[in-house]
Protein backbone atom coordinates (compact mmCIF):
# COMPACT_ATOMS: atom_id res chain seq x y z
CA UNK A 1 0.00 0.00 0.00
CA UNK A 2 1.54 3.65 -1.33
CA UNK A 3 2.31 5.49 1.83
CA UNK A 4 -0.14 8.15 2.33
CA UNK A 5 1.26 12.15 1.28
CA UNK A 6 1.56 14.59 4.45
CA UNK A 7 0.19 17.01 2.00
CA UNK A 8 -3.57 16.86 1.14
CA UNK A 9 -4.26 16.85 -2.98
CA UNK A 10 -5.75 19.60 -4.27
CA UNK A 11 -8.80 17.63 -5.19
CA UNK A 12 -9.12 17.05 -1.46
CA UNK A 13 -8.43 20.67 -0.47
CA UNK A 14 -11.49 21.62 -2.82
CA UNK A 15 -14.00 18.79 -2.74
CA UNK A 16 -17.76 19.22 -3.88
CA UNK A 17 -20.08 18.67 -0.57
CA UNK A 18 -21.45 15.51 -1.52
CA UNK A 19 -19.58 14.92 -4.75
CA UNK A 20 -17.57 11.97 -5.96
CA UNK A 21 -13.73 11.83 -4.69
CA UNK A 22 -13.29 10.38 -8.19
CA UNK A 23 -14.49 13.47 -10.24
CA UNK A 24 -12.69 15.93 -7.83
CA UNK A 25 -9.56 14.36 -8.68
CA UNK A 26 -10.37 14.29 -12.26
CA UNK A 27 -11.25 17.56 -12.19
CA UNK A 28 -8.34 18.67 -10.41
CA UNK A 29 -6.23 17.41 -13.09
CA UNK A 30 -7.73 19.53 -16.04
CA UNK A 31 -7.84 22.42 -14.11
CA UNK A 32 -4.12 21.86 -13.52
CA UNK A 33 -3.43 23.46 -17.02
CA UNK A 34 -2.80 26.76 -16.73
CA UNK A 35 -2.30 29.80 -19.50
CA UNK A 36 0.58 29.32 -21.93
CA UNK A 37 1.14 25.40 -21.08
CA UNK A 38 1.06 23.38 -23.79
CA UNK A 39 1.40 19.74 -22.94
CA UNK A 40 2.60 18.70 -19.90
CA UNK A 41 4.61 15.56 -18.12
CA UNK A 42 2.94 13.17 -15.83
CA UNK A 43 5.51 14.22 -13.23
CA UNK A 44 4.35 17.88 -13.68
CA UNK A 45 0.78 17.11 -13.15
CA UNK A 46 1.28 14.87 -10.06
CA UNK A 47 3.08 17.96 -8.86
CA UNK A 48 0.36 20.45 -9.48
CA UNK A 49 -2.44 18.21 -8.38
CA UNK A 50 -0.53 16.56 -5.33
CA UNK A 51 -1.82 13.13 -6.51
CA UNK A 52 0.73 10.01 -6.85
CA UNK A 53 1.81 9.09 -10.27
CA UNK A 54 -0.43 5.71 -10.03
CA UNK A 55 -3.49 8.17 -9.74
CA UNK A 56 -3.06 10.41 -12.06
CA UNK A 57 -1.87 7.41 -15.34
CA UNK A 58 -5.60 6.19 -14.40
CA UNK A 59 -7.11 9.39 -14.15
CA UNK A 60 -5.74 10.28 -17.25
CA UNK A 61 -6.88 7.34 -19.12
CA UNK A 62 -10.48 8.04 -18.26
CA UNK A 63 -10.19 11.93 -19.23
CA UNK A 64 -8.61 10.76 -22.27
CA UNK A 65 -11.32 8.05 -23.64
CA UNK A 66 -13.74 11.08 -23.32
CA UNK A 67 -11.45 13.11 -25.15
CA UNK A 68 -10.44 15.50 -22.38
CA UNK A 69 -7.21 14.81 -22.68
CA UNK A 70 -4.46 13.22 -25.34
CA UNK A 71 -1.42 11.75 -25.28
CA UNK A 72 1.15 13.72 -27.93
CA UNK A 73 3.75 11.64 -29.57
CA UNK A 74 6.44 12.62 -27.19
CA UNK A 75 4.48 11.08 -24.48
CA UNK A 76 3.67 14.22 -22.41
CA UNK A 77 -0.14 15.03 -22.04
CA UNK A 78 -2.42 18.07 -23.44
CA UNK A 79 -5.78 19.01 -23.63
CA UNK A 80 -7.87 16.58 -25.63
CA UNK A 81 -10.58 18.49 -28.76
CA UNK A 82 -13.78 17.14 -25.93
CA UNK A 83 -12.40 20.70 -24.37
CA UNK A 84 -12.85 23.36 -27.17
CA UNK A 85 -16.26 21.57 -28.30
CA UNK A 86 -17.51 22.28 -24.79
CA UNK A 87 -15.84 25.71 -24.83
CA UNK A 88 -17.54 26.43 -28.06
CA UNK A 89 -21.26 25.11 -27.00
CA UNK A 90 -20.55 27.22 -23.33
CA UNK A 91 -20.18 30.64 -25.38
CA UNK A 92 -22.50 30.01 -27.96
CA UNK A 93 -24.96 29.59 -25.32
CA UNK A 94 -24.54 33.45 -24.64
CA UNK A 95 -26.00 36.09 -26.03
CA UNK A 96 -23.22 38.70 -26.51
CA UNK A 97 -24.91 41.33 -25.09
CA UNK A 98 -26.35 40.00 -21.83
CA UNK A 99 -22.76 39.63 -21.22
CA UNK A 100 -20.65 42.22 -22.56
CA UNK A 101 -23.42 44.83 -20.97
CA UNK A 102 -23.09 44.19 -17.47
CA UNK A 103 -19.43 44.19 -17.21
CA UNK A 104 -19.43 47.43 -19.31
CA UNK A 105 -21.88 49.02 -16.63
CA UNK A 106 -19.74 47.49 -13.67
CA UNK A 107 -16.73 49.52 -15.25
CA UNK A 108 -18.26 52.95 -15.70
CA UNK A 109 -19.48 52.30 -12.13
CA UNK A 110 -16.25 51.49 -11.08
CA UNK A 111 -14.73 54.61 -12.66
CA UNK A 112 -17.85 56.95 -13.74
CA UNK A 113 -16.45 57.69 -17.31
CA UNK A 114 -17.61 56.20 -20.83
CA UNK A 115 -17.78 52.75 -21.82
CA UNK A 116 -18.02 51.31 -25.80
CA UNK A 117 -17.24 47.83 -27.16
CA UNK A 118 -15.91 48.18 -30.87
CA UNK A 119 -16.26 45.37 -33.24
CA UNK A 120 -14.70 45.87 -37.11
CA UNK A 121 -16.58 46.16 -39.71
CA UNK A 122 -14.37 45.91 -42.90
CA UNK A 123 -12.14 49.27 -42.84
CA UNK A 124 -14.22 50.85 -39.99
CA UNK A 125 -15.43 50.10 -36.28
CA UNK A 126 -18.77 49.68 -35.13
CA UNK A 127 -20.06 50.61 -31.51
CA UNK A 128 -21.91 47.51 -30.63
CA UNK A 129 -22.62 48.46 -27.25
CA UNK A 130 -22.28 52.38 -25.49
CA UNK A 131 -22.81 52.75 -21.77
CA UNK A 132 -22.32 56.61 -20.99
CA UNK A 133 -20.79 58.47 -18.25
CA UNK A 134 -22.83 59.94 -15.53
CA UNK A 135 -20.86 63.33 -15.97
CA UNK A 136 -21.89 66.04 -18.07
CA UNK A 137 -18.55 66.42 -20.11
CA UNK A 138 -17.79 63.12 -22.27
CA UNK A 139 -17.47 62.00 -25.59
CA UNK A 140 -20.61 61.78 -27.30
CA UNK A 141 -21.21 58.36 -29.14
CA UNK A 142 -24.15 56.01 -29.39
CA UNK A 143 -24.44 52.15 -30.36
CA UNK A 144 -24.67 51.67 -33.92
CA UNK A 145 -22.12 54.67 -34.92
CA UNK A 146 -19.29 53.94 -37.10
CA UNK A 147 -15.81 55.36 -36.05
CA UNK A 148 -12.62 54.98 -38.13
CA UNK A 149 -10.45 52.00 -37.82
CA UNK A 150 -7.12 53.67 -37.90
CA UNK A 151 -7.89 56.64 -35.26
CA UNK A 152 -8.91 55.88 -31.27
CA UNK A 153 -8.25 53.15 -28.96
CA UNK A 154 -10.33 50.40 -30.05
CA UNK A 155 -9.77 50.94 -33.58
CA UNK A 156 -6.05 50.43 -32.68
CA UNK A 157 -6.97 46.98 -30.14
CA UNK A 158 -8.82 45.79 -33.38
CA UNK A 159 -6.24 46.39 -35.80
CA UNK A 160 -3.36 45.17 -33.92
CA UNK A 161 -4.85 42.21 -33.28
CA UNK A 162 -6.28 41.69 -37.16
CA UNK A 163 -2.30 41.78 -38.28
CA UNK A 164 -1.36 45.72 -38.35
CA UNK A 165 2.25 46.09 -38.49
CA UNK A 166 3.89 48.46 -37.11
CA UNK A 167 6.02 49.97 -33.53
CA UNK A 168 2.83 50.78 -32.01
CA UNK A 169 0.73 48.16 -33.25
CA UNK A 170 3.35 45.39 -32.02
CA UNK A 171 3.06 47.85 -28.44
CA UNK A 172 -0.02 46.98 -27.91
CA UNK A 173 0.35 43.04 -28.82
CA UNK A 174 2.93 42.81 -26.29
CA UNK A 175 1.17 44.85 -23.52
CA UNK A 176 -2.25 43.55 -23.96
CA UNK A 177 -4.03 46.69 -24.23
CA UNK A 178 -3.26 49.98 -24.77
CA UNK A 179 -3.86 53.97 -23.86
CA UNK A 180 -3.95 56.50 -26.67
CA UNK A 181 -4.55 60.79 -26.27
CA UNK A 182 -6.07 62.96 -28.96
CA UNK A 183 -5.63 60.39 -31.07
CA UNK A 184 -9.50 60.61 -32.67
CA UNK A 185 -10.89 63.63 -30.75
CA UNK A 186 -9.04 66.81 -29.42
CA UNK A 187 -8.51 66.29 -25.65
CA UNK A 188 -10.12 62.58 -25.17
CA UNK A 189 -8.31 59.68 -23.74
CA UNK A 190 -9.35 56.45 -24.81
CA UNK A 191 -7.85 52.65 -23.14
CA UNK A 192 -8.92 50.03 -24.68
CA UNK A 193 -7.95 46.03 -24.53
CA UNK A 194 -9.35 43.24 -26.85
CA UNK A 195 -11.85 40.75 -25.94
CA UNK A 196 -11.66 37.17 -26.69
CA UNK A 197 -14.13 34.11 -27.74
CA UNK A 198 -11.32 31.49 -27.72
CA UNK A 199 -7.86 31.29 -28.36
CA UNK A 200 -7.01 33.73 -31.28
CA UNK A 201 -10.56 34.76 -31.55
CA UNK A 202 -10.86 37.85 -31.29
CA UNK A 203 -14.49 39.04 -30.58
CA UNK A 204 -13.97 43.10 -30.12
CA UNK A 205 -12.13 45.69 -28.04
CA UNK A 206 -13.58 47.13 -24.96
CA UNK A 207 -12.73 50.86 -24.60
CA UNK A 208 -12.90 53.54 -21.93
CA UNK A 209 -12.53 56.95 -22.59
CA UNK A 210 -12.40 59.97 -20.35
CA UNK A 211 -11.24 63.75 -20.82
CA UNK A 212 -7.68 64.03 -20.43
CA UNK A 213 -8.49 66.06 -16.96
CA UNK A 214 -9.82 62.65 -15.46
CA UNK A 215 -8.15 60.53 -16.52
CA UNK A 216 -6.31 58.31 -13.48
CA UNK A 217 -3.43 55.52 -14.07
CA UNK A 218 -5.91 52.75 -12.38
CA UNK A 219 -8.27 52.89 -15.44
CA UNK A 220 -5.66 50.71 -17.49
CA UNK A 221 -6.21 48.28 -14.88
CA UNK A 222 -9.78 48.57 -14.48
CA UNK A 223 -10.13 48.12 -18.42
CA UNK A 224 -7.45 45.24 -18.37
CA UNK A 225 -9.58 43.71 -15.59
CA UNK A 226 -13.15 43.80 -17.26
CA UNK A 227 -11.71 42.77 -20.76
CA UNK A 228 -10.60 39.59 -18.63
CA UNK A 229 -14.11 38.64 -17.17
CA UNK A 230 -15.49 39.39 -20.48
CA UNK A 231 -12.57 36.50 -22.09
CA UNK A 232 -13.77 34.06 -19.27
CA UNK A 233 -17.18 34.40 -19.94
CA UNK A 234 -16.71 33.81 -23.52
CA UNK A 235 -14.55 30.96 -23.69
CA UNK A 236 -11.28 33.00 -24.75
CA UNK A 237 -8.10 33.32 -22.86
CA UNK A 238 -7.89 36.03 -20.38
CA UNK A 239 -4.71 38.41 -19.74
CA UNK A 240 -4.05 40.85 -17.37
Amino acid sequence: MPRKSALPSVADEQAAPGGAAAVDRALSLLAAFRQGDGALSVTVLAERTRLYKSTVLRLLASLAHAGLVQRTPDGLWSLGPEVARLAAIYADSFSLEDVVLPEMRALVQRTQESASFHVRQGDQRLVLFRVDSPQLLRDHVRAGDLLPLDRGAGGRILMAYTGARGKLYDAIRQDGHVMVSSDRVPGLVGISAPVWKAPHELVGALTLTAPESRIQPVFVDEVRVSAARLSARLGGQPAI
